[in-house]
């Protein structure tokens, strides 16, 4: 299924697309309006019509499996390296490996580099990963220290993805399903959500944590958390991250 957009409706459209689609879609500039497309079932053709009114539908073409490895790239962040389990981590690094074929988030993302660059930085100690997806920031964040991890997601799927990725990378998460927008939330000293701006707002007088990451919107926008201080900003790719402490 694809979309094409004009040049002033990208950045929105790709945002559209990061929450359709987390597990990843591709960009085609031919010099025109920009092509995005999904691989997906019947289920994501009905969301993708939803979202923009319309789509174009074509059948997967043969080798198709090389191409869907090959949009699936490693990424280095500082120590950390985050890559699918085809390909193998750099001597000296910090392996975090995520099977993409469940995958809600593996890494390639500027949201997620985004994150790491601040975790990689934080006094290491309790964390919850709220939103976790695949479970990439949790993962990486019990490689490097963190303890205990704890991940939340509406979704079964990504619980189920968040124990299976973190088995495969021999670390402790706690992953369960829970609507965080309701449900208590426990004290952590750091609390990590790379979802959309308005949930992360509707979150921030909830969480119980003394750090909190954010992200998941574009660097156009600045999340008002109630509650707490602003600390860092980090940017890529039209996207953002930012670093809060409670006051």
């Amino acid at each position: 299924m694809s979309v094409e957009v004009d040049a002033d409706r990208v950045e929105q459209a790709r945002a559209v697309m990061l929450e359709l689609f987390p597990a990843g879609f591709e960009e085609v500039d031919r010099g025109g309006p920009t092509e995005l497309v999904a691989y997906t079932d019947a289920g994501g053709e009905e969301r993708l019509w939803q979202a923009f009114g319309g789509a174009a539908a074509a059948d997967v073409q043969a080798g198709w499996e090389d191409r869907w490895r090959d949009f699936h790239r490693p990424v280095r962040i500082g120590r950390l390296w985050v890559g699918p389990p085809w390909e193998t981590a750099p001597d000296g690094a910090i392996p975090v490996v995520i099977d993409p074929g469940r995958a809600f988030g593996t890494g390639s993302h500027a949201t997620t580099r985004l994150c790491l660059e601040l975790l990689l930085e934080l006094e290491r100690g309790s964390l919850l990963d709220i939103g976790c997806g695949s479970g990439v920031l949790a993962i990486a964040a019990a490689k490097l220290g963190f303890d205990p991890v704890a991940g939340l997601d509406v979704e079964e799927a990504a619980v189920e993805a968040t124990h299976a990725n973190a088995a495969a990378n021999d670390v402790v998460v706690s992953a369960t399903r829970v609507d965080a927008s309701a449900a208590p939330l426990p004290a952590v000293d750091v609390a990590v959500a790379n979802i959309a701006l308005a949930t992360v707002e509707a979150l921030a007088p909830r969480v119980r944590s003394r750090r909190v990451v954010t992200s998941g919107y574009l660097a156009a926008e600045r999340p008002s958390l109630d509650g707490l201080r602003h600390l860092e900003r980090r940017a890529a790719d039209g996207w953002a991250a930012d670093l809060f402490e409670r006051r």
